[in-house]
C-alpha cells in the first residue's frame, strides 16, 4: 500500500512539472525576459515545486545601435533607426514585455484551480512633439486597446459553481498520546488507574478531475497499548485504508464548467500578445511623428536664418541709403524691427528644435536624457520630407474591409467577447441544484499480541500477529465496509443565480454592441485618414505655390527697391509674407507626415509598413542594420 501510494505521488507530481513546463514560453520565439527556474538538483523533480523561481532584474542599458549611430558628437537617424532604437530601448514597449509572462503565470495559476488574477498594465500613449501648430495628429485609433488585457476574464470574486483545487494533494498525520484517567469501576479494566498510549498515523492522498470528481484515498493505524488485563490483544493494531469518491451531478459538473478559467486565461495570453502588439503599433507611430516632426524643425531654422540674413541685410541697405541722404531714417527703424522680429523667430524655432531633440532622444533611450553619452549629441536627420508624385489609395471600401481584419482593437474585443460567453457557461450552472452522489469502500484490519485472556477465549489467533498481518487483513478485504448515496440541495428562489445569470448575459450584449461601434469607428477612422491624407496632399502642394509666388513677389520687390521703384516697407511686408508662407509650407509637410502615419494606423498596417516583426519587438532586437553614417553632414542636417 505504501509502495502504491508512494509512486501515484511521483507520478502526480511529475505531472504537475509537465504541465509547469508546457505553461512556461517557448524557448527562441518570446521575449527576452525570463523566469530562472530552481537549480537543479538531484531531488528536483520533487522539490521544485516548493522553491522560489527569480526573475532577473530589469535592464537599462541601451543597445549597441547607438555606438553605430554617433559620430562627432552627433546622431544620425534615418526613420528606420528611428524605429529600430525605439522597439529595443523603449520603456513602454519594454514594459509590455512582461505582460505575456504575468499572463502565463495566471495560467498556471488557473490550470490548478485558482481564480485569475487581474495582472498587467494597459497601453500607454506615446510621445507627442513640442509644437504641433496647425498640424493634426488624429490618431486614427491608436488607443483605447489597452481595456482589453482583462479579455473578460478580470475575475477576482468567482461567479458560478466554485471551482475545486485541481492540483493533487498530499496529507501525513501523526499523533502520539498518553493518557491516565482514575477508574471506579475496577470490573471492567481490572485496575483503578487506566493508562493507554496511543500510536496514530494517517495518509491521504486526494485529486479532484476537471468533470466534478472527488477521490481521496486514505490510509490510517492506529497502535494502542493499555494496562489492564482485561483485554484479549494488547498492545493491539487497527488499520484501514478508505476510498471516498464524489461525483457532481448537475451544479459542478462538466469540463466546460471547470475548466472555464483556463480557457479565459488562454484568451488572455492572445490578448497580452496583442497588446504588446499595439503598444509597438503606438510607440512606433509616435517615434517616427517626433521624427518627421525634427526634419520639419530642421527646415523651419533654415528659412528662419535666411529670413535673419534677409533682414539684417535689408538694415545695412537702408543704413548706408539714410547715410547718403537718399532715405528717411524712420526705413532704419522699421528695418531693425523686422530683423528682431525674424530674430524672435529663429530663437523659437532653435528652443523647438533643441526641445524635440530632447523628447525624441527621451523616448529612445531607456534611461532618459540622463544617458552620460545621449545627453549632449545633437540628432541629425538624414532624411527630408518628400511626397511621392501620388498617393496610392485603393477604394475606401477595399480599405476598411482589410482594415476590419487587422486592427488590433477588433481582435481583442473579439477576445473579450468569446471570454465572456466563455464565463457565461460557468455561471448558467450555477442555476442548477447541487446534486452528489457518492461511494465509500473501507477494508479494515485488527492484529496485536494475545494477552492470556484472549487465548482462553479461543478464535482469536486469526488476529494474532505483527503489522504484516494487519495488511494481510487490509488486501484480502476481510472485513469490508461499503456505502453509497446522494445528496441534493435545492436553493429556493435561487434569485442571486439568477441575478448573476441575467447580469452577464446583459453585459455581453453591451459587449456585443460595443464591438459593433468600434467596427463602426474603423470604418470612420478609415474615412477620416483618407481624406485628411487627401487635404495634406493639398494644402502642400498649395502652401508650395502660395511660398514661391511670396519668394517671387519679395524677389522682384527687391530689385525695384534696390532701381527706387518700391518702398523699404513694400519689401519688409514682403518677407513677412514670405516668413508666414514658409512657416505654412513647414507646417502641411508635418501634417502630409501625420497623416499618412494616421492611414497606416487606421488600417492596421503600421508594422508592415516599416517592416517589423513581432519577434524581433518581443525579443528587442532588431536584426536590421543601422544606416551608414556619411563622411559628411548630409544636406538635411545642421
Amino acid at each position: 500500500m505504501v509502495i502504491l501510494l508512494r509512486d501515484r505521488i511521483v507520478r502526480s507530481v511529475s505531472a504537475l512539472s509537465l504541465v509547469c513546463l508546457l505553461a512556461a514560453p517557448p524557448a527562441g520565439a518570446q521575449s527576452s525576459i525570463r523566469i530562472d527556474d530552481p537549480t537543479p538538483g538531484r531531488f528536483s523533480k520533487l522539490l521544485n515545486p516548493y522553491k522560489t523561481r527569480s526573475v532577473p532584474e530589469i535592464h537599462l542599458a541601451n543597445t549597441s545601435r547607438f555606438d553605430s549611430l554617433i559620430k562627432g558628437g552627433n546622431l544620425y537617424l534615418s526613420s528606420q533607426d528611428v524605429v529600430a532604437l525605439a522597439i529595443e530601448n523603449n520603456i513602454d514597449v519594454e514594459v509590455q514585455r512582461y505582460a505575456p509572462l504575468l499572463a502565463r503565470e495566471v495560467l498556471r495559476r488557473a490550470q490548478a484551480g485558482g481564480i485569475l488574477r487581474n495582472v498587467g498594465t494597459g497601453v500607454q500613449a506615446g510621445p507627442t512633439s513640442v509644437s504641433l501648430t496647425g498640424v493634426s495628429t488624429n490618431s486614427g485609433g491608436t488607443g483605447g486597446s489597452s481595456g482589453g488585457v482583462s479579455s473578460g476574464g478580470g475575475i477576482i470574486t468567482q461567479l458560478g459553481p466554485s471551482i475545486a483545487s485541481l492540483d493533487p494533494n498530499f496529507s501525513f498525520f501523526a499523533q502520539f498520546q498518553h493518557a491516565t484517567s482514575p477508574q471506579s469501576n475496577t470490573v471492567l479494566t481490572g485496575t483503578t488507574s487506566l493508562q493507554i498510549n496511543t500510536r496514530s498515523y494517517q495518509a491521504q492522498y486526494s485529486q479532484n478531475w476537471d468533470f466534478g470528481l472527488n477521490a481521496q484515498l486514505s490510509y490510517s493505524s492506529s497502535h494502542t497499548a493499555v494496562n489492564s488485563s482485561f483485554y484479549s490483544l494488547n498492545p493491539y493494531t487497527t488499520g484501514n485504508l478508505d476510498l471516498q469518491l464524489t461525483q457532481n451531478l448537475l451544479q459542478g459538473f462538466g469540463r466546460a464548467v471547470n475548466t472555464r478559467n483556463i480557457l479565459v486565461q488562454k484568451n488572455n495570453l492572445k490578448v497580452t500578445d496583442l497588446q504588446l502588439k499595439q503598444q509597438v503599433v503606438t510607440t512606433v507611430a509616435a517615434v517616427l511623428n517626433l521624427y518627421w516632426d525634427l526634419v520639419s524643425f530642421n527646415v523651419d531654422l533654415k528659412a528662419r536664418q535666411k529670413a535673419v540674413a534677409a533682414a539684417q541685410q535689408l538694415l545695412e541697405d537702408n543704413q548706408k541709403q539714410v547715410d547718403l541722404g537718399s532715405l528717411a531714417p524712420i526705413e532704419i527703424t522699421r528695418a531693425k524691427s523686422q530683423l528682431y522680429a525674424a530674430k524672435q523667430d529663429l530663437v523659437i524655432s532653435e528652443t523647438n528644435l533643441l526641445q524635440q531633440e530632447t523628447v525624441l532622444r527621451n523616448a529612445l533611450s531607456r534611461t532618459g536624457v540622463a544617458t552620460t553619452d545621449l545627453a549632449d549629441v545633437r540628432i541629425i536627420p538624414l532624411e527630408n520630407i518628400v511626397l511621392p508624385a501620388q498617393d496610392d489609395i485603393r477604394p475606401v471600401e477595399e480599405l476598411v474591409a482589410a482594415a476590419m481584419q487587422t486592427r488590433i482593437e477588433l481582435e481583442q474585443a473579439r477576445l473579450n467577447l468569446k471570454s465572456n460567453n466563455t464565463n457565461l457557461v460557468g455561471i448558467k450552472n450555477g442555476l442548477k441544484p447541487t446534486l452528489s452522489a457518492f461511494a465509500e469502500l473501507t477494508n479494515n484490519g485488527l492484529t496485536g499480541d494475545l494477552t492470556t485472556l484472549g487465548a482462553i477465549q479461543g478464535g482469536l489467533p486469526y488476529l494474532s500477529g505483527g503489522y504484516s498481518n494487519l495488511l494481510a487483513q487490509i488486501f484480502r478485504r476481510n472485513y469490508p465496509n461499503y456505502s453509497a448515496g446522494f445528496s441534493l440541495n435545492i436553493p429556493l428562489r435561487n434569485r442571486a443565480a439568477q441575478s448573476d445569470y441575467v447580469t452577464s448575459l446583459l453585459e455581453i450584449r453591451q459587449n456585443e454592441l460595443s464591438l459593433k461601434k468600434q467596427e463602426n469607428q474603423v470604418r470612420v477612422d478609415v474615412q477620416n485618414a483618407v481624406i485628411g491624407l487627401q487635404q495634406a496632399r493639398a494644402r502642400y502642394e498649395s502652401s508650395v505655390q502660395a511660398r514661391v509666388l511670396s519668394e517671387q513677389t519679395l524677389d522682384a520687390d527687391s530689385k525695384r527697391y534696390a532701381l527706387g521703384a518700391s518702398t523699404a516697407y513694400q519689401v519688409i511686408q514682403d518677407q513677412r509674407d514670405l516668413a508666414n508662407a514658409q512657416n505654412s509650407e513647414v507646417q502641411a509637410m508635418a501634417n502630409y507626415t501625420h497623416q499618412k502615419i494616421s492611414l497606416e494606423l487606421a488600417l492596421g498596417t503600421t508594422l508592415d509598413e516599416h517592416h517589423i516583426t513581432m519577434d524581433e519587438a518581443a525579443q528587442g532586437k532588431v536584426k536590421a542594420a543601422p544606416s551608414a553614417i556619411p563622411a559628411a553632414a548630409p544636406r538635411g542636417g545642421r
